[in-house]
């Protein structure tokens, strides 16, 4: 099976300009990486490489062992909560269903299969009673365990998820978390940004420091240690004490 991330060398950016430098990672099927640096470290513009919505200016970069592009049909993205409209008139069933689309095509109907997995997706993130329920009803966390049932109805190899936890109650928050240790255990990589050391250090198989470039990667208890922190933070506090 092909790894889940290959970047050598890579630098990511936008109109030609780099946001990230020195881009070494290897991340195999099944694995857990989480992205940790301050704010504008550049974790969202890896995130956003990934999808292939971010270019790759040098050095290599496969996901799925194709180029980001090609293989944005299948990884499932996450956003962050604070980039979506609550106020859009969609129950949350309906958002979950947007993430059959790909496979589905936009304008054809959803099948009763669509809606079968769009309804276990709902139950796997604890919310099958809130199916009907407008979305912007919904609290923050719920919120945000529907995207992730939008995510998992697309059946992905890859999971992204920005920043997850942010503004996300605890019962929420353990939900998640839950979700993404099973996915690992089926074979489903993850990646996910975050400033919560503590949940980078309980959840990942391996950590990245980024901040312009990348400092460095490997298991938690190697890069989330003084050392390592405080190369890659430089003047900005750390959020956690490891």
């Amino acid at each position: 099976m092909a790894a889940a991330l290959q970047f050598s060398g890579a630098r990511v950016g936008y109109h030609g300009t780099p946001v990230l430098t020195h881009l070494d990672l290897d991340l195999p099927a099944g694995r857990r990486l989480a992205l940790v640096g301050p704010n504008g470290a550049g974790k969202s513009t890896l995130i956003k490489a990934v999808l292939g919505l971010a270019q790759v200016l040098g050095g290599t970069a496969t996901v799925l062992g194709r180029s980001p592009a090609r293989a944005r049909g299948l990884a499932g993205y996450v956003p962050q909560l604070d980039t979506l409209d609550a106020g859009f008139p969609v129950s949350a069933l309906q958002v979950v269903l947007m993430g059959r689309y790909r496979r589905i095509g936009w304008w054809r109907p959803t099948r009763a299969a669509d809606r079968r997995i769009a309804r276990e997706a709902l139950d796997r993130v604890g919310l099958a009673d809130r199916a009907g329920r407008r979305f912007g009803q919904l609290s923050g966390g719920q919120r945000q365990r529907v995207l992730l049932a939008r995510a998992l109805a697309a059946e992905p190899r890859l999971l992204l998820l920005d920043e997850p936890f942010n503004g996300v109650d605890a019962v929420s928050q353990d939900a998640i978390i839950t979700v993404l240790r099973e996915l690992g255990a089926a074979g489903t990589a993850v990646v996910l940004s975050t400033h919560d050391l503590t949940v980078a250090r309980d959840l990942a198989d391996q950590v990245c420091l980024l901040n312009g470039r990348m400092w460095a990667v490997g298991p938690p208890g190697e890069i989330l240690t003084a050392g390592p922190l405080r190369r890659a933070y430089g003047g900005y506090p750390v959020p956690v004490r490891p």
